[in-house]
């Protein structure tokens, strides 16, 4: 049977196309829903009801809520609920966040004490720790000031006049809110990629820095909704201060009733202030959620803090693309890579020496006594199935991994540590990073900050690491992006960038330190095919710039064409190196054959 006898024995009107009609003149009838037209219906009656019923019934007592709503003692006690809430805020989230620092810290016996007194605050009632702050006198008559174990002290005095009601109310929310906003920012924390704490670490930021400027703005996506639901809580929670007899609102609207005996007017006095407190708490709890959503969202949806800031003239960029601190430079059109990367050499590359390291994850021996020369310049390609050690021997470089024997040398100078005489000294983590500022890296899952544009993502290090001046950061990281051929993405956020695009801003970003060495770390892996040329070709270019590269590839034929080295590791251990003519083209060891065999 011929496909023609096939169509032959279609009907008439599949075989000719319909004629051209004209539907502009048709009447669009919508798709009728008919259950959520009665869930309408239903939601309006309910309202209805419920409204008719309060405004209705006279026992509301409408005319004494009116009359009492702006009286001016509930607005004393309002003023004082909002003060003690504020205080409240700052204090606890302060301390909160001091606390959660202390939890994910280093040091067991400070976590330890983190989370002691977030075990024993969060089990106390605030009514029973306020009973107790205003009772500290019974306890302790004088409270006293000074070094500990000494007779020195600073200040002494008495207990009953130091805490007073106020005193004692500001305290008692203080300690509370600490404790649950503590577990809030540690949430949060913990909720940030662990490749980004790296990526900081990478590029030298001191710890200070990578916490306020890196981690904490990303953690605040996490916090916000939970500390505004704490906010809340607290704002509620100030009624209980009314055991102390502080005049706030809910103390102060229980004397007026039990004056004049209108129970319900003045509580719902009481009630609509708090819906008037809770109504603008959320109305900036939604705006700065939108601020903080910087990075997450192609499109975020403007906020009233992005707007407020560009009315008093502090950020002249569009609110998707706006950073904290940087006004980036008016961005270029676009075009082609017209600077070679070729070019930029304005550091010699560095000697890599490694001695005899090793490196386990508990049972399992990651790197087997591995030693290495790699002169300036040179273009090392690292290949390997995967697990054979060749990404921890790469973040080894740059002391992300610290080696259990053996030691790595950049320049003579060691990695993490400082020689004197024959003894070794093990480094503290701030003067690692100032030696790791030489060391750049390329990560395989490029690290990103998501919440800064692609400029700042490149300015950040040089600012806080090689002190330079905002204006010229911003000039040098442009002309980066010029000539990785982004110049007009500068603005661009992470998430609104390809992968390709994304892993030459990371490239960028790591040249802008000026490094002796730069490391790659499988940096096509995450790519799709075709965005791989593209990467390719960057790197290629910066294998004629001077700088001593070092990549952990699968892409054989690109090390062929661009390493002077090729390593092979299987194990944790360097089976074979030398030129890839050699080990590519008559790898003289079977193990190597073998793999080659695989992957050409």
């Amino acid at each position: 049977m011929t496909l023609a006898s096939d169509f032959a024995g279609l009907p008439s009107h599949a075989q000719n196309p319909a004629p051209h009609r004209d539907f502009s003149r048709y009447r669009i009838v919508p798709a009728r829903y008919p259950g959520r037209t009665i869930g309408t219906v239903f939601a309006a009656v309910v309202i209805f009801a419920i409204v008719n019923s309060v405004l209705s019934n006279p026992r509301w007592g409408w005319d004494v809520f009116a009359e009492w709503f702006f009286a001016e003692p509930v607005l004393v006690g309002l003023g004082r609920t909002l003060f003690l809430t504020l205080l409240g805020t700052v204090f606890g989230f302060l301390f909160g966040t001091l606390l959660a620092l202390a939890r994910v810290s280093g040091s067991p016996l400070l976590a330890s004490l983190s989370w002691g007194y977030v075990w024993l605050f969060r089990s106390i009632p605030l009514i029973v720790l306020l009973l107790i702050l205003n009772n500290l006198g019974y306890l302790y008559s004088t409270i006293w000031l000074g070094i500990p174990f000494t007779d020195i002290g600073f200040g002494n005095w008495s207990t009953t006049q130091l805490i007073t009601p106020f005193f004692a109310a500001v305290l008692g929310l203080t300690l509370n809110a600490a404790a649950f906003s503590s577990e809030i920012v540690r949430g949060g924390i913990l909720a940030v990629d662990q490749g980004q704490h790296e990526a900081a670490a990478a590029l030298g930021l001191p710890k200070h820095r990578q916490v306020s400027r890196i981690v904490l703005p990303q953690a605040m996506r996490s916090i916000l909704p939970t500390a505004f639901n704490e906010i809340i809580s607290l704002a509620k929670g100030t009624s209980q201060v009314y055991i102390l007899a502080l005049p706030e609102l809910f103390y102060t609207i229980q004397v007026i009733y039990r004056r004049n005996l209108e129970v319900i007017p003045l509580l719902m006095v009481a009630t609509v202030w708090y819906l008037v407190i809770l109504s603008v708490l959320s109305f900036f709890q939604r705006h700065i959620e939108r601020h903080y959503a910087r990075g997450a969202l192609r499109n975020p949806p403007p906020s009233a803090i992005d707007t407020a800031m560009r009315w008093l003239g502090r950020n002249h960029v569009a609110p998707a693309t706006a950073g904290a601190g940087f006004t980036a430079p008016a961005q270029a059109p676009a075009t082609p890579r017209t600077a070679s990367l070729a070019t930029l050499s304005p550091r010699s590359g560095g000697e890599i020496r490694i001695s005899h390291v090793s490196k386990s994850f508990g049972p399992l021996r990651v790197l087997d006594d591995v030693s290495l020369s790699l002169r300036p310049g040179s273009v090392t390609a690292i290949i390997g199935q995967s697990g054979s050690g060749k990404s921890t021997l790469l973040r080894s470089i740059n002391h992300l991994e610290r080696v259990d024997e053996g030691f790595i040398a950049i320049d003579g100078e060691l990695i993490g540590y400082r020689q004197d005489g024959e003894t070794l000294y093990e480094l503290k983590e701030k003067d690692i990073l100032a030696r790791r500022v030489d060391v750049g890296m390329v990560f395989q899952n490029f690290n990103l900050f998501p919440h800064l544009t692609a400029i700042e993502n490149i300015a950040e290090a040089p600012v806080t690491v090689r002190g330079l001046s905002r204006e010229q950061a911003l000039a040098e990281a442009q002309e980066l992006l010029t000539r990785v051929g982004l110049a007009e993405k500068a603005n661009a956020h992470p998430r609104q960038l390809s992968g390709g695009q994304q892993q030459r801003v990371a490239i960028a970003r790591a040249l802008a330190l000026k490094p002796k060495v730069l490391l790659f770390d499988e940096p096509t892996s995450a790519l799709d095919p075709e965005l791989v040329g593209e990467v390719l070709d960057v790197i290629q270019e910066l294998a004629r710039s001077g700088t001593t590269l070092v990549i952990v590839t699968h892409e054989i034929g690109f090390a062929r064409e661009v390493a002077d080295q090729v390593v092979f590791m299987e194990a944790g251990r360097i089976v074979e190196s030398g030129a890839p003519a050699d080990v590519l083209g008559n790898p003289s060891h079977t193990r190597t054959r073998e793999f080659l065999a695989k992957v050409l």
